[in-house]
């Protein structure tokens, strides 16, 4: 019987860490384990958790994602559950290579033959927003996200709110209806501002506006939900199917987008999409990173009936000297045709890894942060 042998970690630019597993028969299966900005807090957390992997068979994929959360006494939160995602996207990839299937189709096969895709757009300058939607509509995209604000007091003025307002403005006039777009409220905003800067942002029909309120905050949706037609999306920042009940019971949002890389994995997402279903729920993955969590969300979509639309970090800010395909053997498998991706089709998670690259850019690492914000009276202001 073929036994987990190896475990290997790459802390990679822009801010990325992937992890390789190898068995004893030579298969190799990856995982991206990542908290941006806290890459090696979650290495070290991979390092603890290896003892009850190594040695184990890969064919135990709910034991050991059983193992691995409920073996400690604590569990849950971030670092936990986005090292246990790694391993376990690593332990699909190797089931699928064994058996020379995609993971969707080990997960009950293809409810669809291809996924709607948007991505990242960023900036305050109207010329740049509007640069980078053309650019990505050239490349195929239907829809994009953008941050709909920068720093926000817990109550700011009528003018800021108007500033805001701008940039989908602009979009509107530009594209029309064509072009879906979705804006990212990153949890920036404070309860009381939200209403009325939801109020502004209605007539130009968002797609979905993303963490209005924090998810810590989350009892504050009650406030909004009611109050907006536009769709609720919330998840990024929650880690498993016990951090979404409580949303999902109460009918506080309209999406759900559960990280692959922080989420405890394809596991794990799997069951939390099952749950949205039975709420009526969409469910929209979340995804401002690497190939490898972008190769499992697309295996989520591609076995999920509420699935309907996937974030690709193509172009993202973010990435800074390294994009999105460098470190792939085969980046045609996310050629984008009419805003859509094909269903994958090579075993396991599809792609392959360029080992060369992603051993030269080790030598590179990163120490990637997100940055301190701070509001006029030197107060310091969510990110």
């Amino acid at each position: 019987m073929d036994r987990i042998e190896k475990i290997e970690l790459f802390k990679v630019p822009p801010r990325w860490f992937f992890l390789k597993m190898t068995t004893k028969d030579g298969i190799v299966g990856w995982g991206e384990p990542v908290v941006e900005g806290k890459a090696d807090t979650v290495e070290a957390c991979v390092h603890e958790l290896s003892q009850y992997v190594l040695g184990r068979s890969p064919n135990d994929i709910e034991d050991i994602w059983q193992t691995l959360y409920r073996g400690g006494f604590y569990r849950g939160g971030p670092i936990l559950m986005s090292a246990l995602a790694g391993i376990d996207q690593a332990l699909w990839d190797i089931k699928g290579k064994t058996l020379g299937v995609p993971v969707y189709e080990l997960l009950g096969g293809a409810v669809r033959q291809k996924m709607k895709m948007y991505c990242w757009i960023g900036g305050d300058d109207p010329d740049v927003v509007l640069r980078q939607a053309q650019d990505k509509v050239d490349l195929g995209y239907k829809g994009v996200k953008m941050n709909a604000t920068g720093s926000f007091e817990w109550i700011d003025s009528g003018k800021k709110i108007k500033s805001v307002v701008k940039n989908i403005a602009l979009l509107r006039q530009e594209f029309g209806d064509d072009l879906d777009i979705a804006l990212d409220f990153h949890g920036r905003i404070h309860k009381g501002m939200v209403k009325p800067l939801i109020d502004e942002l209605a007539p130009f029909s968002p797609m979905f506006i993303e963490e209005p309120v924090l998810s810590e905050n989350s009892d504050a949706l009650k406030h909004i939900y009611s109050h907006t037609s536009i769709p609720i999306a919330m998840g990024e920042r929650m880690y498993s199917r016990w951090d979404f009940k409580d949303v999902l019971q109460k009918g506080l949002v309209d999406i759900i987008q559960p990280d692959l890389s922080h989420a405890g994995g394809i596991s794990e997402v799997r069951r939390i999409a099952a749950m949205a279903e039975a709420y009526d729920v969409a469910l929209a993955p979340h995804c401002p990173l690497g190939p490898i969590s972008l190769a499992s969300a697309l295996h989520i979509d591609f076995a999920c009936i509420n699935a309907f639309i996937q974030e690709s970090s193509l172009g993202i800010h973010y990435n800074e000297g390294y994009e999105l395909l460098d470190y792939m053997e085969n980046p045609e498998v996310f050629d984008l045709k009419d805003g859509y991706i094909s269903l994958l089709k090579e075993p396991g998670l599809g792609i392959r890894i360029d080992e060369d690259k992603l051993r030269a850019a080790q030598k590179v690492g990163h120490q990637w942060s997100n940055p301190i914000w701070r509001n006029n009276d030197g107060s310091i202001a969510e990110w």
